[in-house]
């Protein structure tokens, strides 16, 4: 008895014990997923064998729609030469002058095509030159040839005049003493020989009743219930057979809500179309309603055990956990003398001792974080006082500026207006990317105090191509050392000059060329320069060129930097490669105007 003391003072032990009680369950739920899996197994096999049933009866009634369409074919085809005397004559005077197809008669011909599928009814060509209408029918059947629909087949066809008309369901109504409904099949006769034109010239159109019964012994294959349905249409939703009585069927009937129904389709490629079949899955599964009874039942068993042994076992393990929380919501409070009673050595009871362990912890914690917060203010604050000096020294020079505004030197306030704009642009960290556009400023704050300083002998020309967003990114101080050595070492020597920075796209690449017209470099000079640039550990003078190149590469990889071509007297030209990017993650020239 000693021995199950300790475990039964365990949670998970007395969480087990409980379960055991309801032992039934886990059989029930057992029995809940095998008839589950079963019916499952049912259902999957019943519908495979539709869906594949489904296929065959599309694939059959395809089949026969192309042969309509092979049989409509042989005005041009023909598969009748013992009937035909030369292949080559003109179609137009075969059926307007000598009232022939295929070197037939024209009657003979519609007998042709009437008795090559037992399901043709009935066959009419129309005689475009003269609208004569030719037919012929089985032999217990009469045409009345003034109800024919000529006219409404033949608008039909008048957008596609090549291609093969396929008539919905109808009623014979111009057959005497006939109820039967038919697929009117019609296709253009077009005169081939000659010049081929735009317009196809046609000499009349062929046409052929099929009985819709031609679906019967595909259907029969399906074996359909009383509740069963099933609808042919085409692209245009018309309907083409059915189960059901044709007249009743209204195209709502087709995408009707198949709520209670197992719905199968496959297409109907010739007709642009498909077939649907709704089987009632009521009569379909009938056969796994007792099944499914029992197991409901058995569901409604097992879940109200579930629920009283869940309510009484939250009852027992929930009344400590509450007493917990009490504390803890004191503790949060900011009272930390908190104690928790330990009444067991379970789970629970190793809990509360931890919670007591805790409290006592976080009284030590808090003194400790104290102390450290208040570093982390001085920190804080040393910080600020760091932003503050660059903003100090921008008001000193903007309160110097005015002052030398106010003393009407208007020059000399426009110098300090472009060194504070510099200074600024300069000292904002954490940029390695800026617009084209804030790089330009930048350069023209610089160049404008070159200009004062040199008595406007030097200018600046920027040219951006159209192919160039202005708001692409480019490194940051990149052009302001090219132009500086422009000067320096360029146009100095020369007395004056000129410095174009001109931006173009170069595939995916942005060229940006930095050009003067100073005294250009020797080749010798100039081929020192370029190894330098290549070289990381070479020794060079031109330091800023050299670190504007090793940036270049840096972000943007091999294949992109810097570039000098020059000839003496004439000038020197500075190539950089940048890639080409869209835009930038932060602009912080918009977000701080």
């Amino acid at each position: 008895m000693k021995a199950w003391m300790p475990r039964w003072n365990s949670v998970f032990v007395k969480f087990s014990a409980a379960f055991i009680i309801v032992g039934l369950i886990p059989l029930f739920a057992l029995s809940y997923f095998s008839v589950q899996t079963f019916s499952g197994h049912v259902q999957r096999y019943t519908t495979d064998n539709l869906r594949q049933m489904v296929l065959y009866v599309s694939y059959n009634l395809n089949s026969a729609f192309n042969n309509y369409n092979e049989i409509s074919m042989l005005m041009y085809t023909g598969r009748y030469d013992a009937f035909r005397s030369d292949s080559t004559d003109n179609q137009t005077r075969n059926v307007n002058e000598l009232e022939q197809i295929n070197a037939v008669p024209i009657d003979t011909y519609l007998k042709m095509v009437m008795y090559s599928d037992r399901y043709i009814n009935a066959a009419y060509f129309v005689r475009k030159m003269d609208g004569k209408l030719y037919y012929q029918a089985k032999e217990n059947k009469v045409i009345m040839a003034e109800k024919l629909p000529v006219a409404d087949w033949l608008a039909a066809m008048k957008d596609h005049p090549t291609d093969l008309l396929v008539y919905p369901t109808h009623a014979d109504s111009y057959v005497f003493d006939s109820d039967e409904r038919v697929i009117t099949i019609g296709r253009n006769l077009i005169d081939t020989s000659g010049t081929l034109t735009r317009e196809p010239k046609i000499v009349g159109t062929l046409f052929f009743d099929v009985d819709v019964s031609l679906a019967d012994p595909f259907l029969r294959e399906l074996k359909l219930g009383g509740k069963d349905e099933l609808y042919v249409v085409d692209g245009q939703n018309r309907l083409y057979f059915s189960n059901r009585e044709l007249p009743s069927i209204r195209e709502s009937d087709v995408r009707a809500s198949d709520a209670g129904y197992l719905v199968l389709g496959e297409e109907i490629p010739f007709l642009d179309g498909e077939i649907v079949v709704k089987f009632a899955s009521d009569e379909l599964f009938r056969q796994l309603e007792t099944t499914s009874t029992a197991v409901y039942v058995a569901i409604g068993i097992c879940a109200f055990v579930l629920i009283v042994m869940g309510t009484w076992f939250s009852r027992k393990l929930a009344a400590p956990i509450r007493g917990l929380i009490r504390q803890m919501s004191k503790v949060e409070s900011g009272n930390l003398d908190i104690q928790v009673e330990v009444k067991s050595n379970d789970e629970m009871g190793r809990l509360a001792h931890g919670f007591n362990r805790m409290v006592e912890r976080l009284k030590a914690f808090i003194n400790e974080a104290y102390v450290a917060e208040i570093k982390q203010k001085q920190t804080e604050l040393n910080a600020l006082k760091s932003q503050i000096r660059p903003h100090y020294l921008y008001n000193t020079l903007e309160v110097i500026r005015m002052n030398a505004v106010h003393s009407d030197a208007v020059e000399v306030g426009d110098m300090i207006l472009s060194l504070s704009n510099q200074l600024k642009y300069v000292i904002d960290y954490g940029e390695e990317l800026v617009a084209i556009r804030r790089e330009l400023e930048h350069l023209k704050d610089y160049f404008y105090i070159i200009e004062v300083r040199f008595e406007n002998r030097f200018e600046l020309v920027c040219d951006i191509a159209d192919t160039v967003n202005p708001d692409w990114p480019i490194l940051k101080l990149s052009l302001q050392p090219i132009v500086e050595n422009a000067i320096q070492h360029g146009l100095r020597p020369k007395g004056k000059g000129t410095v174009k920075v001109s931006f173009e796209t170069d595939g995916d690449k942005l060229a940006v060329t930095v050009y003067d017209d100073g005294i250009g470099m020797e080749k010798g000079e100039l081929d020192r320069l370029n190894a330098a640039l290549e070289d990381p550990g070479a020794p060079s003078k031109s330091v800023g060129l050299k670190n504007v190149h090793e940036r270049i590469k840096s972000v943007c990889g091999e294949g992109y930097g810097v570039s000098v071509s020059s000839r003496k007297h004439i000038g020197t030209s500075v190539l950089l490669l940048f890639s080409i990017r869209e835009g930038l993650p932060h602009d912080p020239s918009r977000a701080g105007r």
